[in-house]
C-alpha cells in the first residue's frame, strides 16, 4: 500500500476542476543513461567519450555484448523506480540520463515549464552524487533552486535491500560458511581517483557496512571492480579476474559476486557478470558461482530513496544551491 504523502508536498488542486496542479517540487532520479536500440550505440558511445568518434571495433564490441543480453532494462527499470517514489511522496519524480534520452536538461526543463522550482537531485549512484548533481545543476535556468542529496550508500533501507538479495544467493550454495563473496562495483580510470573523486572511499565504506551486515553467513568477503573500459589506460583493481584467481588460490570452491554498484540490471550486470565472469569462474575451477540479483525496482530500495528524498525536501541535510545561467 502507497504511504501517504507529506500534505506540505502534495499539489493543490485547481479550482473548478479536478486537476492537481503541479507542486513547486520535483524529484530528478538521474542514471548514466542507455540506448534501447543497438543502432543508436554510435552516437551513445561518443557521448560517453566526450565527442570523439569510437572506434568501428568498440562499436561492434558493445554491440555485440548488448544484443547477447537482449538489450539493457536499464531506462525502464529507472522509470519504474520514479514511479514508485512519485507515490510515495505526491511529488513529482522523473527519471532522467546523464549520456542518453531522457537527457538531465530535457527532463528538468518540463518539470520546470510544469511548475516547479525547487529540484532535489538524487542520483541512482550512491556513490557519484557529485557528478550527477553537476550535470543537471548545468541545466537548470536561473531561479530555480538545485537541492544535491549527499552520499546515500550508507541508508540502512538500502544496505537492507543488498543484505536480502545477497542471502538469496547465498542459499543457493552447499557450503556458504566456506564460500567467498565479492562485492563489485564499475571500475574507474585511475587518474580520475588521482584527482580526488571519493568514489572508491564511497564504496568501500558502503562494502564494508554491507560485508558486517552479511557476518558469518559466508567465509569471507572482499571487493573487486568490473567493467573497466575498453579504451585501454590504468584502471582501479582488482579486477574480477585477478581477484578470482586469488580466491581460488586460496581454496575457495564456491564464489558468489554481489554487483552492489550497481543498483540495476543493465549491461554491465547481465553481460559483464552472467557471461564473461560466469567464463572467469570457469576457467578458475570453481565448483559454483553464483551472482545476487541487482535491486531493480525493489521496494526497499524506494524505502531508501524516499527516506533520502524526504530529508532533503525537509532541508535536513544536503546543500540547497540556487543554480541557473
Amino acid at each position: 500500500m502507497a504511504r501517504p504523502a507529506h500534505a506540505s508536498l502534495r499539489g493543490a488542486r485547481d479550482p473548478g476542476s479536478d486537476r492537481v496542479t503541479a507542486p513547486a517540487d520535483a524529484v530528478v532520479l538521474a542514471y548514466h543513461g542507455t540506448v534501447e536500440r543497438s543502432e543508436d550505440l554510435p552516437a551513445f558511445l561518443r557521448n560517453i567519450r566526450r565527442g570523439a568518434e569510437p572506434p568501428p571495433a568498440l562499436v561492434a564490441e558493445v554491440r555485440a555484448r548488448y544484443e547477447r543480453v537482449g538489450g539493457s532494462p536499464l531506462r525502464r527499470t529507472s522509470e519504474a523506480v520514479a514511479r514508485a517514489l512519485e507515490e510515495r511522496l505526491g511529488v513529482p519524480v522523473r527519471a532522467a540520463g546523464r549520456l542518453w534520452h531522457p537527457y538531465l536538461g530535457d527532463v528538468a526543463r518540463e518539470l520546470v515549464a510544469a511548475g516547479a522550482r525547487r529540484l532535489v537531485s538524487l542520483p541512482l549512484a550512491p556513490q557519484s552524487v557529485h557528478v550527477y548533481h553537476a550535470a543537471l545543476g548545468a541545466e537548470l535556468p536561473a531561479g530555480v533552486e538545485l537541492v544535491p542529496v549527499p552520499p546515500w550508500g550508507l541508508e540502512p533501507a538500502l544496505l537492507d535491500a543488498f543484505v536480502a538479495s545477497i542471502e538469496a544467493a547465498l542459499a543457493t550454495l552447499a557450503a556458504p560458511a566456506q564460500a567467498a563473496l565479492l562485492l563489485t562495483a564499475h571500475s574507474l580510470p585511475e587518474r580520475v581517483l588521482a584527482a580526488g573523486d571519493p568514489y572508491e572511499r564511497d564504496f568501500r565504506a558502503m562494502a564494508g557496512a554491507v560485508g558486517a551486515r552479511v557476518g558469518a553467513r559466508v567465509g569471507r568477503v572482499e571487493v573487486a571492480f568490473q567493467s573497466q573500459g575498453l579504451g585501454g589506460g590504468a584502471w582501479l583493481g582488482p579486477d574480477l579476474r585477478a581477484a578470482f584467481a586469488r580466491l581460488r588460490a586460496a581454496g575457495i570452491e564456491e564464489l558468489a559476486v554481489a554487483p552492489i554498484g550497481f543498483l540495476a540490471e543493465h549491461v554491465e550486470t547481465l553481460y559483464d557478470l552472467d557471461v564473461e565472469a560466469a567464463g572467469f569462474a570457469r576457467e578458475a575451477g570453481f565448483v559454483r558461482y553464483v551472482r545476487a540479483r541487482a535491486l531493480d525496482a525493489d521496494g526497499r530500495l524506494v524505502d531508501a530513496l524516499e527516506a533520502v528524498a524526504r530529508r532533503a525536501l525537509a532541508g535536513s541535510n544536503g546543500q540547497r544551491l540556487p543554480v541557473g545561467r
